[in-house]
């Protein structure tokens, strides 16, 4: 934090990815209220955000490392700075549409899959060796508390001023990023020329290690299933809190905040709770009390009623962030350097697939069986999900296994 450079990329990607995280609060209140969506079509932006990853995320990462970082962030940064503004443009000018709003989801999320993959290649570029096991911790650290603390934010903007003038503010974040960026002077070291591999070819190693190894394989399976019965819950939360609940804008906003912030102070005991269970029972216990924790959403009530809500999407995301915490650890000291990237980008490439499928899924049982009963599917399927883990290769382990052989 002392390098002036490091503080402007820091400072860009932290406002950025909050940025994105505001925006997923905001979006579904605007199809919600201002274009008075079902349920099913509030579920369709879930799945538009997330789809860029499972179409374009293993070959982004691939482009990109032949490519300067810097560059595709502030691209990145601009073009979702423009996307998210003609939202309330669109809005205010009462030319607003559906269609629109999923537009700018997907090509939002497709730029969000861009900068996440550059501003990960770009830290070792432009960065003394020396240097970087600091900057990884910040960095990662920021990330993951962006990301928590996105909804929040935007649950205080909706709070605050409306859904629809808090993505000005969401835009004015991408540019407060993107000049961030701009302001670095240091320049990036491109990687030796070498014998160009096909991007398929390299795909296929960190694949076929990930399928031999039976730890990360089963994480895998877990992340796939838990992200699809989760998302199918997010997907239609907030219709179930306006319209089966009754629940004002100002109120969703706060909730949200709440459960974010709460999450957030859970997961501070990660290591705590690491040292008292050992890393392999804290990490199937936080991931498993997230899912048992979901099944008291659906029975939430008007009033006070609503701590029902609270109570189970707290012990979510606390349970979930833990266990992402411990996960993410394992894997940086558990997979071979040279395959960390490759394995990764497999892990995510199937797990975030099943979001968008979960987010429809989600919209999809809530018209026959209606919000609180489609949520309650949900939350029994998230719940069940963690039996991957109880039963798996962690099963009888106190602590995660040491570093795994190369391939």
């Amino acid at each position: 934090m002392r390098d002036a450079d490091f503080r402007k990329l820091w400072a860009g990607m932290t406002v950025s990815r909050l940025g994105s995280s505001v925006a997923g609060v905001t979006t579904p209140l605007i199809a919600v209220q201002v274009l008075d969506a079902s349920a099913f079509t509030v579920s369709l932006l879930t799945a538009a955000a997330w789809l860029p990853w499972l179409l374009i995320g293993l070959p982004a990462g691939a482009w990109i490392d032949r490519v300067a970082r810097r560059p595709v962030m502030l691209i990145s940064d601009l073009v979702s700075a423009a996307l998210v503004i003609s939202v309330p443009v669109a809005a205010w000018a009462g030319a607003l549409t559906m269609a629109h709003l999923l537009t700018v989801t997907l090509l939002l999320g497709a730029a969000t899959v861009f900068f996440s993959v550059a501003w990960a290649a770009y830290l070792p570029a432009a960065f003394d060796k020396d240097d970087l096991v600091g900057a990884n911790s910040a960095l990662q650290s920021t990330e993951s508390a962006a990301q928590v603390a996105g909804p929040a934010a935007g649950g205080l903007l909706v709070a605050a001023v409306s859904a629809v003038a808090g993505l000005v503010l969401d835009a004015v974040s991408f540019l407060v990023s993107a000049f961030a960026l701009w302001r670095i002077r240091r320049a990036e070291r491109r990687p030796a020329p070498t014998a160009r591999v096909s991007i398929r070819a390299d795909i296929a190693v960190g694949a076929r290690w990930l399928l031999r190894d039976k730890y990360l394989r089963n994480q895998t399976l877990y992340g796939a299933a838990a992200n699809l019965w989760l998302t199918g819950i997010n997907a239609i939360a907030v219709v179930f809190l306006v319209r089966e609940l009754g629940v004002s804008t100002t109120t969703v906003g706060l909730l949200f905040a709440a459960v974010s912030l709460g999450g957030v102070g859970a997961a501070s005991l990660t290591p705590r709770l690491v040292r008292r269970l050992g890393g392999a029972r804290a990490l199937v216990a936080c991931k498993t009390f997230g899912g048992v924790a979901s099944v008291l959403i659906p029975f939430a009530q008007p009033g006070p009623g609503l701590l029902m809500f609270v109570a189970g999407m707290l012990g979510v995301a606390a349970g979930a962030i833990a266990g992402n915490v411990i996960g993410a650890s394992f894997r940086q000291a558990y997979c071979p350097p040279a395959l960390f990237g490759r394995v990764l980008t497999s892990m995510q490439f199937v797990n975030f697939g099943a979001i968008p499928v979960g987010a429809v899924l989600g919209g999809a049982l809530a018209g026959p069986l209606g919000t609180r009963y489609a949520i309650m599917v949900m939350a029994i399927g998230y719940a069940a999900s963690g039996l991957i883990l109880v039963l798996g290769p962690l099963r009888g382990r106190r602590d995660l296994p040491a570093a795994a052989a190369p391939a």
